[in-house]
């Protein structure tokens, strides 16, 4: 079977994008890798913090405890610090994943696509679905960790399906129910200023998790302390989580196809990908910074 590295930003943005995927390819009897770039300092205290225990400490264990959910196989951390929402004084903190050299990062996610021969990638679309910095990082560090690697794996990028997603706010609306629910909204701006997610024109994979929406569930209440998004997302009615989270959607750059309702892993292990990230030149998100 193959080994699929998963590459997320903060404890629990596993849970929330593609936690479906991972459960689902740990069933198939594939090995599942969860890589985290930072502690998520930046998050919600938790309410009963014990003396001495930091938010990152808590986010660690809420993050173990969700992976061991999924059936990861192993969870690494690459040690940067959370860097916070845009414009936040933390953008500036010592440690700051945004401001990460992009190759020394890069560095340390090849060395676990080395560590376990990594036959796929899967990390974060062009703008990290909603603009975050940290996300959007993560994209980069994607693209920097694929080029040093021993062998290039196979990447694709979660991307939110605005398409599908605004249907699933219409049908909110129709209902009545968005009010006081929380949820994606395609309608908002991200906090880069771009629209939320992807069009579907430009997403390669949908899969169908809908029979793993209490599994994906399970992984998010295992991030308590993220009162908000979390009590958030599962307190949906069950019609609108399982039409907002039922569905994991993702890019494949240097593929060529429309979107593919299917399971993009079978046959593996796959060709590497034959794209790199053109992010850069097409003007959209940040500049690679190198060491120079």
């Amino acid at each position: 079977m193959s080994t699929i590295v998963f590459f997320h930003a903060h404890p629990d943005d596993e849970s929330s994008s593609t936690a479906g995927t991972m459960a689902r390819a740990a069933a198939r009897g594939n090995r599942v890798v969860l890589v985290v770039a930072t502690g998520g300092e930046c998050g919600e205290p938790a309410a009963d913090l014990a003396g001495g225990e930091t938010v990152a400490d808590r986010r660690h264990r809420e993050l173990e405890a969700s992976a061991a959910t999924l059936g990861v196989a192993r969870v690494a951390w690459l040690g940067y610090r959370d860097s916070g929402m845009t414009g936040w004084t933390q953008n500036k903190a010592l440690g700051a994943f945004m401001n990460a050299v992009l190759d020394e990062a890069g560095r340390k996610l090849a060395d676990v696509l080395d560590e376990e021969d990594a036959d796929a990638l899967v990390g974060y679309d062009w703008h990290g679905n909603y603009g975050h910095p940290d996300h959007v990082m993560v994209h980069h560090v994607t693209w920097s960790g694929v080029e040093q690697a021993a062998r290039r794996p196979r990447v694709l990028e979660v991307s939110i399906n605005r398409d599908h997603q605004e249907t699933v706010v219409r049908m909110a609306r129709l209902r009545g129910l968005e009010e006081g629910f929380h949820m994606p909204d395609p309608t908002m701006l991200g906090d880069d200023g771009n629209p939320i997610g992807s069009p579907a024109a430009d997403l390669r994979w949908g899969v169908d998790v809908r029979d793993l929406v209490d599994v994906k569930k399970a992984a998010m209440r295992c991030h308590a302390s993220q009162v908000t998004d979390i009590e958030g997302f599962t307190s949906l009615p069950p019609e609108l989580f399982e039409a907002t989270f039922g569905w994991e959607f993702y890019r494949e750059p240097g593929v060529v196809g429309s979107l593919d309702v299917n399971w993009p892993f079978e046959g593996g292990p796959w060709p590497g990908t034959p794209s790199h990230c053109t992010c850069d030149l097409e003007g959209r998100g940040w500049p690679v910074r190198s060491r120079s």
